[in-house]
């Protein structure tokens, strides 16, 4: 009677333990990640648009490396658009993730779509396969009219559509006006907003002088064969430099005349000779039409600096001057 007793109890447990590992079988099987797929149309006319519809089942805390779609599905089915991830609880920490494919195809054929794989750690799953058929249009070779291509059409002007282009243009060409004006106004010497009040910068005459024999030098006339032009130059310019030093009268006097007044005075005693040799060679230059040498050239202008800073006043000077108006 006890064996009897102890091989049903036997039979229990073993039973027991049966039904505990299939129930933990059938645990783990639906704890798995499922991936489903489906089409809204299964057939399509070329050119047309359909949506392909995946479903996810998975845990909650699994890792999910959800199927990756390129621009195309395969060699004739291309993916237009993808949607957002749609995310569900769905109980028992399980949750469903949806989103959608809008794909379309522009060649006639039974397309077999490949099952899309989902990785879940260890985990893979796969689709369902799919079936999608692109049918064509039928064109009635028959009754139908046909026309010729038309011409490409011309789009109307509209003037807003060109507004930013002129905008550019006119900014550019304000730029560049901007740019030579300022130019302009810095050569020529003057300030760059003509409203503004220039402040007048009055040089002393040997300043000036020398200024002017500086232009002359960097012309450089004699060498160009204005030998005439050049001795002119010269003389107007120590014939300008005697009257607002030394109150002569130069620009109205002859050459002789300048010399014989200047002869006389001691601030330039010992220039005098230097003086001399510019005045004489551009008389005979500019109404003898003489030939001077470059050597003759270059002692002129050397001289006319020379005269210009032997007679500049000096600090002294100045100070006898003044004392003398005073």
């Amino acid at each position: 009677m006890r064996k009897k007793i102890k091989g049903k109890r036997q039979k229990g447990l073993a039973t027991a333990l049966v039904i505990a590992c299939l129930w933990i079988g059938m645990q783990a099987e639906a704890q798995k990640p499922v991936i489903s797929a489906s089409l809204d149309s299964t057939q399509i006319l070329i050119g047309q648009q359909t949506a392909l519809h995946l479903e996810i089942a998975a845990n909650q805390d699994s890792k999910l490396q959800l199927p990756y779609l390129p621009d195309t599905l395969m060699q004739g089915v291309e993916v237009l658009g993808i949607s957002k991830p749609d995310t569900t609880d769905i109980g028992n920490r399980r949750m469903r993730i949806k989103y959608d494919y809008l794909i379309t195809s522009f060649d006639t054929a039974v397309y077999l779509l490949p099952p899309f794989r989902l990785i879940a750690e260890s985990d893979t799953s796969y689709s369902n396969d799919l079936i999608l058929k692109v049918l064509t249009v039928k064109v009635d070779t028959v009754s139908g009219k046909y026309y010729d291509i038309k011409n490409v059409m011309n789009p109307p002007f509209v003037l807003a559509d060109y507004v930013d282009i002129l905008f550019y243009i006119l900014g550019i060409c304000i730029l560049i006006l901007i740019v030579v004006y300022v130019i302009f106004r810095k050569r020529k010497q003057r300030p760059i907003f003509p409203f503004a009040k220039e402040e007048k910068v009055f040089l002393p005459p040997h300043v000036r002088a020398i200024q002017a024999l500086d232009a002359i030098k960097e012309r450089k006339l004699w060498q160009q064969g204005q030998t005439k032009e050049y001795h002119s130059l010269i003389s107007d310019t120590i014939r300008k430099y005697l009257e607002e030093r030394f109150d002569v009268n130069a620009m109205e006097m002859t050459s002789n005349d300048i010399l014989q007044q200047m002869q006389g005075m001691s601030a330039a005693d010992f220039v005098f000779n230097p003086l001399k040799q510019i005045l004489l060679l551009a008389d005979l230059v500019k109404f003898a039409k003489y030939g001077a040498s470059p050597d003759e050239n270059e002692t002129s202008m050397m001289n006319a600096y020379l005269f210009v800073n032997g007679t500049a006043p000096t600090l002294e000077s100045k100070q006898n001057e003044e004392n003398t108006t005073h």
